[in-house]
């Protein structure tokens, strides 16, 4: 039994082996590109919105709802970061109920990958929005013994994400792969249902996570001292 789709090889070109990760990244980056493309092609004022059209407002809107909440104040610039995770994670989680498909976030490369995105947006949102001198202020609060520290923090928030994506799609093509051989008609179908939730709820989880780390870089000390204050 493979346990990730790292080692499987579906082809190879010039020497170079394309395993499985690769092929069904692809996979989900077309779905979701043609999905848009479909539900948007039409897009224009003069044209009532079909059910394909509504279905996708309603998913950006739950999504911009949510990040809204989180930031606390405006999620337009967040969106396009923590949505596209959201969409990419779930998308590849939800096709794993495909017979033969392998999900991608079942590779430690791949949420890796998505975590090193993470890592990378912070930063760049945070310089964003209080400036250089003022996120690298960050750092040395409350006083610069804390610098090492809040260095470390920003690098295990990564691998705590990359770990807890990984092991849960894993354990869970595992688990299902043991009761498919306990009972191969009867736990498929409950494996399948338990695979699709925990999937949703592990892409929500990612995305959410993402959008805290980039709520607390860009938010504003000033307001979060005023909102302090008040509190106390």
């Amino acid at each position: 039994m493979d346990l990730t789709p790292d080692s499987i090889i579906v082809f190879t070109v010039g020497g170079v082996r394309v395993n499985a990760t690769i092929v069904y990244t692809w996979l989900v980056m077309a779905v979701l590109t043609g999905g848009a493309w479909l539900m948007t092609r039409n897009l224009r004022p003069d044209v009532p919105p079909n059910r394909w059209r509504t279905l996708l407002e309603v998913i950006v809107q739950a999504i911009e709802g949510q990040i809204a909440e989180i930031a606390e104040g405006p999620a337009r610039h967040v969106l396009y970061f923590s949505g596209t995770l959201f969409l990419f994670i779930l998308t590849s989680n939800v096709l794993s109920v495909v017979p033969g498909f392998r999900a991608p976030t079942g590779s430690l490369s791949t949420t890796a990958g998505l975590a090193l995105a993470v890592l990378v947006a912070v930063p760049i949102f945070g310089i964003g929005s209080r400036g250089l001198t003022g996120y690298l202020r960050t750092y040395v609060q409350p006083s610069w013994i804390m610098l090492p520290f809040n260095i470390i923090g920003e690098i295990s928030r990564g691998l705590s994400l990359a770990i807890r994506l990984y092991g849960n799609i894993m354990s869970g093509a595992v688990i299902a792969a043991i009761l498919l051989g306990v009972a191969p008609l009867f736990f498929p179908v409950l494996m399948s249902m338990l695979s699709l939730l925990t999937g949703v709820i592990q892409a929500y989880i990612f995305a959410v996570l993402a959008t805290v780390y980039i709520a607390s870089a860009t938010a504003d000390p000033t307001r979060t001292a005023t909102k302090g204050e008040k509190s106390s």
